[in-house]
């Protein structure tokens, strides 16, 4: 059993329901996240999240505040607090603050709904994110991508504004806390490009309030990962927007998407495709000095999706795996597009010619 901390086999995307909504709430700029709970579950998240940032280049200070609650709020109740931390907060005009809330706060049955709904000059967006009964990092980051959609305009890719934009796309549940996340997105960018195709909206990456009225605007979605469809679900739903299930997966998965983000937009996609395909064969031919190599695939902790991608390239690089054969690392999610097919393989050959 491999047991090294490396960052190969770190899971980023794992944990609870309040996490995963933090992942996302925390990257709206110009608003506030309030968890409705002890101070351990709001600075346990800010300790993650600063530090993954750190980890990806990014020195970004969370606006994370926790209503603190002690233990005469868990005996009578917490209600009160939230609507003080609500109004000192409001008093700082952000765009919007959003309210996630706690295992202890549903335990002890807090009227979160009543006390968000009250007046305080300001939008108050509430995520339920106690996951005591059964809720995951991804539920907690779906429900808070819904909840900020449900405050936008529903606007449509065909009213006039979205015509004045041109074609564009909007980019749904990027991974904040994955390694090569910008990495991944400027992959994605450069398919699109081929295709005369920009992106409207990162819901949610960096962004503000403003940014996020836009998401109606485009006419097709992109998701992170099939995980994401009841995000891709009800935004079809309030926009009319169709989506591509997920961000490409290896060689023939990145023709594939091509060919299924120029069907959704009707743009042509012949042009982009062509060119594509040479690109992959160059990067093939660029890794022939491994071709025919024995390897041992490291299967955990990585994803079926990449096991799957990592089985092309073996197939496309005549690699033999075996028992007896150079341990190669597999990621924990497949690689993005042609380019990220590339840094695999170039990992692949650091660890066959060490």
């Amino acid at each position: 059993m491999n047991l090294r901390p490396l960052q190969s086999n770190s899971c980023r995307h794992g944990g609870c329901t309040l996490t995963g909504a933090l992942s996302a709430t925390t990257h709206v700029r110009d608003a506030v996240t309030v968890v409705h709970g002890p101070k351990g579950c709001a600075h346990h998240n800010f300790s993650l999240l600063h530090t993954t940032g750190l980890d990806n280049g990014e020195l970004i200070l969370p606006e994370i505040i926790s209503t603190g609650l002690a233990e005469t709020e868990i005996i009578f109740g917490g209600e009160e607090a939230l609507a003080g931390v609500l109004t000192s907060v409001a008093r700082q005009d952000p765009a919007a603050v959003f309210v996630l809330t706690t295992c202890i706060v549903d335990t002890i049955g807090d009227d979160v709904q009543e006390v968000c709904g009250r007046d305080y000059g300001v939008p108050i967006i509430r995520v339920p994110t106690a996951g005591f009964l059964g809720g995951t990092f991804q539920d907690g980051m779906n429900r808070a991508l819904c909840a900020i959609a449900a405050t936008v305009p529903s606007r449509r890719a065909d009213s006039a504004a979205s015509r004045a934009m041109g074609p564009c796309v909007n980019i749904i549940g990027e991974k904040n806390l994955e390694f090569e996340v910008e990495e991944n997105y400027a992959e994605v960018c450069r398919l699109l490009d081929g295709l005369d195709l920009r992106v409207n909206v990162r819901c949610i990456r960096n962004c503000t309030l403003q940014d996020l009225s836009r998401l109606g605007m485009a006419r097709l979605n992109i998701l992170r990962d099939e995980e994401l469809r009841p995000v891709g679900d009800f935004l079809k739903e309030r926009f009319g927007t169709p989506y591509v299930i997920s961000y490409p997966a290896g060689l023939e998965g990145t023709i594939g998407f091509l060919q299924s983000v120029a069907d959704g937009c009707g743009v042509p996609g012949e042009g982009a495709i062509d060119r594509e395909e040479e690109i992959q064969r160059e990067i093939l031919a660029g890794f022939q000095d491994i071709a025919g190599s024995e390897i041992l695939m490291e299967s955990s902790p990585g994803s079926p999706e990449a096991l799957l991608v990592a089985g092309e390239l073996v197939r496309r690089l005549a690699l033999k795996p075996g028992a007896g054969g150079i341990r190669v690392p597999l990621p924990i999610s497949p690689p993005v597009g042609s380019a990220g097919v590339r840094r695999l393989l170039h990992r692949w050959r650091c660890t066959i010619h060490a």
